[in-house]
């Protein structure tokens, strides 16, 4: 880097290269300051040490609520928020804080007045994350915003004002408080710009600082005319809406900036190294979840120029990023390749993949022509939305099934079989024989009938969270930034949340979908075919949580049962049927105030979490574990952990409904050829959305580096990983999180967590 500064005069690619390295000490001095971080980078940088604000509160408990609360404070913050203004980068404007975090400390996250304590006992019997005053998770569309500027948006809030009574006043003015509280800042970072103009030694930096204060000069009241606008206003946007609630949905990022690009490029006021710069600064000021590629609503592909540009600039930027590639039929597939061999290369995992095929025909099944549902994109860890028209609560609303799981197998050992309950409904066919006799003791038949009775009694409990989350979500945090920037909440004068967008398809998301499968396997293999091991043995083990030397003779023999992914076995047999059920009971009906459900398989990290209230359970994972990860079969589940017997696992237990079912690929990079490796994923992620599959998260690291670096993170502070949905910098994590990537690549072969194995290619 110091080469670099001495340099005669920087380009932009010295300009990235000078990004990244400063990204790196940001990373540093947050992990030395705050400790580790599990969950996504976000883009955010350390507070200057002379900022403070305090929120203000507006109920009795010492917090605050609803419009008047929320407008007032985010008000109130971004008028003193950090005006962040500096070279190297191209744009102005960071994140150093979120609000609900500052406002857990001040009382109760969701509002006293709704309590939701009659629905808490089944939420946690079942381990349900209810999804109850969650935010964002949706979509806004930056086409508004572009079109209106601040100044535009703010005309159109006062506009339609003047249409309502006085009923929707607090509404009216927490927006206009919003958008006063951002053009307030908004000013304060051009001047910012201008006085590191002032301060910077070198012409060229200083110029573009001046440039910089002009342009956000001009976006104070004015739309974006140009590229750079048109980055500086997403960015201005992205980091006042991180501060309020964390939003992290980005968009069709590609297609957003492809009117200025060529606008612009046509005129001879902006050249590709230029632009490569100005969205590396981008991607670096906020980790939004972007798509790339895809089909429009015609199906015509949308890779442009644009698209190379924003892969390129990821490719030299090698920071944690969110790209997604849309991959259909018609796509550009040199780009394609272009990526898949950018991730072989980087070994950064800023991209990953989402499958056009399974998410249009699932979307369509709930009644949507296939022109909406090519709309409905990429745009956080594993969700979808039609942006600025549908509100879904992705990634927030899940159900722990190994936990439904673990509530229906007590049911029947505890009675050892007096449970009265009747083989499942859709009956035990031949593959999943082992019903007892009237009278007799447990059976895995049992057990299934007991799971659906307790799978649909956590459904039906989760649609009703989600009722009560839209019918008083308004009252406890209104969406005030997305809203502007969705199609209908300003101009009806209602919340997101609350019937302002067309759409409501409210995600549910089951997790611990191998622990419950290969546990049906393991019982149905080990008791009822093999007789190797009684009900009385199997209760008493897991009770004792397989101690001693018998226990874990035990754990080992329920372990090595055929399991979910090894192909054709008991496991992949029982994970369809476990999905199919888990499906199905999602779309058996909408919610009981009539909203639309839709289906799909993902934990995020809450694996860690969800299995600390798990026992031991019959596939030989011990009492607190983590559950499975998302719809991944878990590490060891064949001998050549073949990553195209994963992804066909994956792909036979897609929901079907539109939302994703994702893959979580971990392959040992040093193993060899960059070319050929990239050659086999590409030709494996396209196979698998040819079967169906939704999305495709990969890793590609080397294991021995992976080893070092999970026993001396510090010495490797550029090594990134994708954790789940999103990506981070490796040292950034916790010892608990790292041993999440590390068991799904080190442990692929092992048949003990622990044991160290390498993933093979093929």
């Amino acid at each position: 880097m110091q080469q670099i500064v001495q340099s005669s005069r920087l380009s932009p690619a010295d300009r990235i290269a000078m990004l990244r390295e400063q990204k790196l000490e940001e990373t540093r001095r947050k992990i030395a300051l705050f400790g580790h971080m599990d969950e996504d980078d976000y883009g955010t940088v350390v507070p200057p040490e002379d900022f403070r604000w305090a929120p203000t509160a507006n109920h009795p408990n010492g917090c605050f609520y609803g419009a008047e609360g929320w407008g007032r404070n985010f008000r109130s913050l971004m008028e003193c928020y950090p005006a962040i203004a500096e070279p190297p980068f191209a744009l102005a404007g960071r994140c150093v804080l979120f609000m609900p975090r500052l406002r857990a400390k001040m009382g109760p996250a969701w509002h006293p007045d709704y309590s939701f304590d009659h629905l808490r006992g089944e939420q946690e019997m079942y381990g349900i994350i209810p999804g109850i005053g969650a935010d964002a998770h949706f979509a806004g569309d930056y086409r508004i915003g572009l079109a209106l500027g601040w100044g535009g948006l703010l005309r159109k809030v006062r506009h339609y004002r003047t249409q309502h009574d006085h009923t929707k006043a607090a509404f009216y003015q927490a927006e206009e408080d919003a958008i006063l509280g951002i053009q307030n800042w908004v000013g304060r970072l051009a001047a910012a710009a201008r006085a590191a103009a002032a301060r910077e030694s070198r012409p060229e930096l200083a110029e573009d600082m001046r440039l910089l204060a002009d342009i956000n000069e001009w976006l104070i009241e004015h739309p974006p005319r140009t590229f750079r606008e048109a980055c500086q206003w997403i960015a201005h946007f992205n980091v006042a809406s991180r501060t309020y609630n964390r939003d992290g949905a980005g968009g069709q990022l590609d297609e957003l900036l492809r009117p200025y690009y060529e606008r612009d490029t046509a005129a001879g006021i902006l050249d590709d190294e230029t632009a490569m710069l100005i969205i590396a600064s981008l991607l670096l000021i906020d980790t939004r979840y972007y798509q790339i590629g895809g089909p429009d609503e015609h199906g015509r592909d949308q890779c442009s120029r644009v698209s190379e540009l924003i892969l390129e600039a990821a490719h030299r930027l090698k920071i944690p990023a969110n790209i997604t590639f849309r991959v259909h039929e018609g796509m550009d597939r040199e780009l394609f390749r272009r990526s898949v061999r950018y991730i072989v290369a980087d070994r950064k995992a800023y991209v990953r993949y989402s499958g056009d095929r399974g998410l249009v025909e699932g979307f369509c099944r709930n009644g949507f022509p296939p022109e909406l549902a090519r709309q409905r994109i990429a745009t956080g860890c594993q969700w979808m939305a039609i942006p600025g028209r549908e509100y879904t609560l992705n990634d927030c609303v899940k159900i722990n099934v190994a936990k439904v799981f673990e509530t229906a197998l007590w049911d029947v050992l505890d009675n050892r079989g007096r449970t009265g309950a009747k083989q499942a409904s859709d009956g035990a066919g031949a593959e999943f024989r082992g019903a007892c006799p009237d009278g007799g003791g447990p059976s895995v038949a049992q057990i299934w009938s007991r799971f659906e009775h307790h799978l649909r009694k956590a459904v039906l409990c989760t649609a009703r969270g989600l009722d009560w989350h839209l019918d008083h979500q308004k009252h406890n945090e209104p969406e005030l930034l997305l809203n502007l920037l969705c199609y209908g909440p300003i101009e009806k004068g209602l919340d997101a949340s609350d019937g302002g967008v067309e759409f409501y398809n409210m995600c549910i998301d089951g997790a611990g979908l191998a622990t419950v499968a290969d546990s049906l396997a393991a019982m149905e293999q080990r008791i009822e075919r093999e007789k190797a091991l009684s009900w009385d043995a199997l209760a008493r083990h897991l009770r004792d949580n397989f101690a001693g030397a018998e226990g874990a003779r035990v754990r080992m023999m329920l372990r090595s049962s055929e399991r979910y992914g090894a192909g054709g076995s008991l496991g992949d047999r029982w994970a369809v049927r476990v999905s199919r059920l888990f499906s199905s009971l999602v779309k058996e009906s909408p919610t009981p105030g009539g909203r639309n459900l839709i289906p799909g398989w993902f934990s995020w990290s809450n694996t860690i979490s969800m299995g600390r209230v798990v026992g031991a359970t019959p596939n030989g994972r011990p009492a607190g574990a983590p559950i499975s990860h998302g719809c991944n079969p878990d590490p060891g589940f064949r001998a050549d952990a073949a990553p195209t017997a994963l992804a066909t696992a994956i792909a036979e237990i897609q929901c079907g409904w539109g939302n994703t079912c994702p893959v979580q690929l971990e392959l040992d990079g040093g193993f060899g050829d960059d070319g050929d490796v990239a050659d086999m994923v590409a030709a494996l992620i396209e196979t698998h959305f040819q079967q169906g599959g939704t999305l495709f998260n990969i890793n590609i690291v080397d294991a021995d580096t992976l080893r070092r670096a999970h026993e001396n993170p510090a010495a490797y502070p550029d090594l990134v990983v994708r954790v789940t949905g999103f990506t981070a910098y490796f040292a950034s994590l916790s010892r608990e999180f790292r041993q999440l990537v590390i068991d799904r690549l080190i442990d692929q072969t092992a048949s003990e967590p622990g044991e160290p194995a390498r993933a093979p290619c093929e």
